[in-house]
C-alpha cells in the first residue's frame, strides 16, 4: 500500500435508485465549487439540499420522482439513501481523508451543532427538537429521518444537535449548514494517503 497522498483529481460518483415508490438521479463530486440542481418535488428538501452543497463545496445534481400523492416520506427518505451511496462511492477506500470532524453553525437565534465520523460503521444520533409538525411542504419528523438515512448508506457516525432556536426553519437550516461544514472537513485530504483506522480499514 502507497503511503502517498491521494491524487488531487475529483472524487464523484453517481446514484440511479428505482423503486415503486422514487425515481432518483443523482450525481455528487466532493472535490467541487457549490453547485446545486436538486429538483424533488419539495422545495424546502431542495432548499436544504442546495445548502448542504454549497457550504460543504460540493457540486451536487438530484432529480427525484417520488410518490407525493401518498406523502413526502419517501422521497425525504430515498433522497437522503442515495446522496449517502453517493458519498460513500466517492469516497473510495477512504484512504487519506481526516475522517473526523465537528461544526457549529447558526441562523439567527439558531444554534446547530454536528460531529461526524467516517468510520464505516453507520449510527445517527439527531435531536432537534421542532416545535411544530411540518415545515412548508413536509413533516419535520422526516428531516430527522433524513439524517438517519444519511448516516446509514454514507456508513458514518452521525450527530446532529439543535442547541438553541425558535424558528423551526432556522433550526433546520442551521443543522443542514453545520453538516455541511462538518463533510467538507472530514473528507478534505489530511496530506497522508493511509486509511485513517488502526484496523487498515474503513
Amino acid at each position: 500500500m502507497s503511503d502517498h497522498p491521494p491524487a488531487a483529481s475529483p472524487r464523484s460518483a453517481g446514484v440511479e435508485r428505482r423503486t415503486a415508490e422514487t425515481d432518483i438521479r443523482l450525481t455528487l463530486t466532493l472535490d467541487g465549487s457549490g453547485r446545486a440542481d436538486v429538483t424533488t418535488g419539495l422545495g424546502f428538501l431542495d432548499h436544504m439540499l442546495t445548502a448542504l452543497a454549497r457550504h460543504g463545496r460540493f457540486d451536487l445534481e438530484l432529480v427525484c420522482e417520488g410518490d407525493l400523492e401518498v406523502d413526502d416520506h419517501h422521497t425525504v427518505e430515498d433522497c437522503a439513501l442515495a446522496l449517502g451511496q453517493a458519498i460513500d462511492g466517492a469516497l473510495g477506500d477512504r484512504r487519506g481523508i481526516r475522517r473526523f470532524a465537528h461544526a457549529f453553525a447558526p441562523l439567527d437565534e439558531a444554534l446547530a451543532r454536528v460531529v461526524l465520523d467516517l468510520s464505516g460503521r453507520p449510527c445517527a444520533v439527531v435531536e432537534l427538537g421542532f416545535a411544530h409538525s411540518r415545515l412548508g411542504d413536509l413533516a419535520t419528523e422526516n428531516l430527522t429521518h433524513f439524517f438517519q438515512s444519511l448516516a446509514t448508506t454514507a456508513r458514518m457516525a452521525l450527530h446532529v444537535d439543535l442547541l438553541r432556536g425558535a424558528n423551526d426553519h432556522h433550526r433546520a437550516e442551521a443543522a443542514f449548514k453545520a453538516l455541511a461544514l462538518a463533510l467538507r472537513q472530514a473528507v478534505a485530504h489530511d496530506g497522508h494517503g493511509d486509511i485513517p483506522s488502526t484496523k487498515g480499514t474503513l
